[in-house]
């Protein structure tokens, strides 16, 4: 059968494992003396290329170039098989603490499966298997001496492999409080149901083969699919606790980023001048972030002696009669604070004025959730407005009395 252009459903499972050896990459140049890194790095670049290698038109390709008719099949038995021993290895890595005991059942699996993959290719070339195959080598070869046994060995090593990591995950998730690490293992554990199912479905096409029956669709057309969906929830599955907790982090700092603007905004006329130094826009954004907070800082600072406690505590006083909830009414006194601040800083020294006389009020108790608040009620301007006016008003009345 000749072989067919790329096929579209393999895209997805290798892009997911390309996506989660992308994520894992920085990790492992940063850290790659770390056993668990090792063992989710190597882990992924096989299951990737497991997939890159077994799409048809790759087969066929790897075929031509070596000049010898189905030996794609040992090349893509090798990597699967590779690719159980790291599943093991991974699965003991993260789950076991560092010990010479996991070290050397690690050793023991990574011995044996590299001896099922020696004999991979030593019953390859004992056998007889002269016409390409690319979509029914298992049931068209599998009554062909050695032939047989090839096939054998990498369905029996792939079943084996994920039989033992299912069971681990099963034993482990109870153990597991990481909310994404759990959601991790549980598309893990569905990723190697999927993979028993493409088990048992070329091995009843093989056994059909056997005793002279045919169920070859089952080989061709059933268990693909069930590859795919293996390697897809593989894919998510290592996604998920790499990229989830990165995602939380980045929405997370992206909505206090624009949350805290309109402070930023109001106090650069204070800001000093060496915050006025910006990092790129394509810097990572926990470090615009944490700039903003420093600038933010710096501003207050230097507002400090102009902050006036009294009219906070007045404006909080009022924002709360107002029917303000009390983390929103802390905001708008502290905005007051600030707007009154910052008119203080630029108006013509008075006698009556007493500088170092404010205190820090917005600064004192609860720090950035307390800026967070502010820049929150920034947004709001005619609020702020009025209430600074009414606490304004209560001042002006009390002296009066």
């Amino acid at each position: 059968m000749s072989a067919a252009g790329f096929h579209i459903p393999y895209t997805l499972p290798i892009a997911l494992l390309i996506l989660a050896l992308g994520l894992k990459t920085p990790t492992f140049i940063r850290a790659w003396k770390d056993p668990d890194v090792r063992a989710t790095t190597l882990f992924l670049l096989l299951a990737s290329a497991v997939f890159v290698s077994a799409v048809p038109a790759s087969i066929h390709r790897i075929n031509t170039m070596a000049g010898v008719p189905n030996i794609a099949a040992p090349w893509v038995y090798s990597l699967l098989t590779a690719f159980c021993a790291s599943c093991l290895t991974m699965v003991i890595t993260w789950r076991d603490e560092p010990s010479s005991r996991r070290s050397d059942r690690i050793r023991r699996i990574w011995l044996i499966y590299l001896g099922i993959i020696g004999a991979l290719w030593a019953t390859f070339f004992l056998a007889d298997a002269p016409t390409e195959r690319i979509y029914d080598l298992d049931t068209y070869y599998a009554r062909q001496p050695w032939m047989r046994e090839h096939i054998l060995l990498y369905l029996g090593a792939h079943m084996v492999s994920a039989l033992v990591a299912a069971y681990m995950i099963w034993k482990w998730i109870p153990k597991v409080s990481g909310g994404w690490l759990k959601a991790g293992l549980v598309f893990l554990q569905a990723g190697y149901a999927f993979g028993l199912l493409f088990d048992v479905a070329k091995l009843t096409a093989v056994g059909a083969r056997w005793t002279g029956g045919n169920l070859d669709w089952l080989s061709t057309k059933v268990a693909p699919p069930f590859a795919i969906l293996d390697a897809s929830l593989v894919g998510i599955g290592f996604i998920l606790p790499q990229g989830g907790p990165f995602l939380q982090k980045w929405i997370r700092d992206q909505r206090t980023y624009r949350r805290l603007r309109p402070l930023a905004r109001a106090l650069q006329p204070v800001a000093p001048p060496a915050t006025r130094a910006r990092v790129g826009r394509f810097a990572p954004l926990d470090l615009r972030v944490l700039q903003r907070q420093q600038r933010i800082h710096d501003a207050l600072l230097r507002l400090t002696p102009f902050l006036d406690t009294g009219l906070h505590q007045r404006a909080y006083e009022e924002a709360r009669s107002a029917g303000h909830r009390v983390e929103h009414a802390r905001g708008f006194a502290g905005a007051v604070a600030i707007r009154a601040a910052l008119a203080a800083s630029t108006a013509p020294p008075s006698p009556g004025r007493r500088p170092g006389s404010g205190a820090p009020a917005v600064r004192s108790r609860t720090g950035l959730d307390d800026l967070d608040a502010i820049a929150h009620a920034l947004h709001r301007p005619r609020t702020v407005e009025a209430i600074w006016q009414r606490a304004a008003c209560r001042e002006s009345d009390t002296r009066h009395v």
